[in-house]
């Protein structure tokens, strides 16, 4: 098993992401420590995890809450007794444009997309550096090459992916090897809010898939395995990255008339 006896913290692992990453890294024999705010999905996850005979405890916790952060990791210690991988994978969406946004969403955006990280990370280290673990970071495709009508989430996955490469090199010389991961769309239940906040949520979520190259949007599942390749001694030799998992989207437009994505077998 890729991830036998490790220990991983996984924020925001009460559904999507961060709960198909719960279920690979646990598949691989990791001890899992689920964080959620939402506690009913944080219960489920734990509960399914546990039906599986996975080694998991679950903590619900407000990750910008620096003394709940504390006690998280405080917790996770006294349960498992250290820390090998922190995959900070917890975060929300803000789709206004930059006039509608009030200075205190800004600010709780930046709280739970950045600050959170900050937290974990500066009261996890001390075990990181002990185990030699690693750090994922959840970006963005909008944080490398941003995205019409959201830009206070863009700037904070641009936010992640820069505190990703100064870690790596700060951590560096200690053996912590810090990466992030920035998706195009994944069908997870922040993706399918924003939908249906649109005009059109049908229409909308067929551009979502076309405005892929391979024509459809990711599966929670297909991130969760580059965050496991991440998170093991397959990626021993990679820090200070930023994976891009997009399916194309980022590489540019495809010349000619769109391909019929829904008559091409697959």
């Amino acid at each position: 098993m890729r991830l036998h006896n490790k220990v991983a913290i996984i924020t925001g692992s009460g559904s999507g992401i961060g709960k198909a990453a719960a279920d690979v890294f646990a598949s691989q024999g990791a001890k899992i420590a689920v964080v959620d705010i939402n506690e009913e999905k944080l219960n489920q996850t734990v509960q399914e995890l546990q039906q599986q005979g996975c080694v998991v405890m679950g903590i619900c916790c407000d990750l910008s809450n620096e003394d709940k952060v504390k006690d998280l990791i405080a917790s996770v210690i006294q349960r498992f007794g250290g820390i090998d991988i922190l995959f900070n994978n917890a975060g929300t969406i803000l789709p206004k444009g930059i006039e509608e946004i009030e200075g205190h969403e800004w600010n709780r955006l930046f709280d739970v997309n950045v600050k959170s990280m900050f937290l974990t990370i500066k009261y996890g280290l001390a075990y990181l550096k002990a185990s030699k673990g690693c750090i994922v970071n959840m970006g963005s495709m909008t944080g490398v090459v941003g995205q019409q009508f959201n830009p206070a989430y863009s700037a904070t996955k641009g936010a992640v992916i820069a505190l990703t490469k100064a870690l790596a090199i700060d951590l560096a010389p200690h053996g912590v090897r810090v990466n992030s991961i920035s998706p195009a769309g994944v069908k997870t239940p922040l993706l399918a809010d924003w939908l249906q906040l649109q005009e059109n949520p049908e229409q909308a979520s067929l551009a979502q898939d076309r405005s892929h190259l391979l024509g459809r949007t990711a599966t929670p599942n297909e991130i969760a395995n580059v965050a496991l390749f991440l998170a093991s001694d397959d990626s021993s030799f990679v820090t200070g990255e930023n994976i891009v998992v997009d399916g194309g989207a980022t590489i540019g437009y495809a010349a000619g008339p769109k391909p019929e994505w829904d008559r091409v077998e697959v």
